[in-house]
């Protein structure tokens, strides 16, 4: 019986730690400094509260605020933001989840990268950030990552964002 418990312990460590880090960047160096079109963040509610008390006003800034952050890294890492032309992104639900709309845009801007994200609302308690850096050439993703947060409230998205640019998408390959 001890057996049997040691087991479900290392199981149950082996999942915690499994979603503290979330994806692992693709291998290879990160994305070079280019010019990226910038889709921003989709958000997708989940939750039961989103489908009872519609769209929150605290949550469509906290969205905008995660978007700022994201942009200023990008460009403090050298990036050359473009906005897409809004006439084309308001027929796509989510660039991220796009069949290749995003790519195709950003290659038609003549920017070297399409860069989105997504933000998954669980519940209040449980977020799930997502990024995406697709090569508009040829539309296939560079680099990935997504973390999962507790709360959802300013700090979390901040943090959660932060480590995910840090530590997931420009993080180099350990060797």
């Amino acid at each position: 019986m001890a057996f049997l418990r040691h087991i479900l312990i290392a199981c149950a460590v082996t999942l915690t730690l499994a979603g503290i880090g979330a994806a692992e960047p693709l291998h290879g160096a990160g994305p070079a400094p280019d010019s990226a079109v910038w889709f921003g963040l989709y958000f997708i509610d989940t939750s039961t509260e989103g489908a009872i008390n519609g769209v929150r006003e605290d949550e469509t800034l906290r969205i905008e605020m995660a978007e700022d952050v994201i942009a200023e890294d990008l460009q403090a890492r050298g990036f050359t933001l473009i906005e897409p032309p809004a006439d084309q992104v308001v027929q796509i639900r989510n660039p991220s989840q796009s069949n290749g709309s995003d790519s195709r845009i950003a290659r038609e801007m003549g920017a070297t990268y399409a860069i989105s994200g997504e933000v998954q609302k669980v519940s209040n308690l449980i977020l799930s950030l997502n990024l995406y850096i697709r090569e508009a050439a040829s539309g296939e993703i560079v680099r990935a990552g997504t973390v999962d947060i507790r709360g959802n409230n300013d700090e979390s998205f901040r943090r959660g964002y932060r480590y995910l640019l840090k530590n997931i998408i420009f993080r180099e390959e350990q060797g």
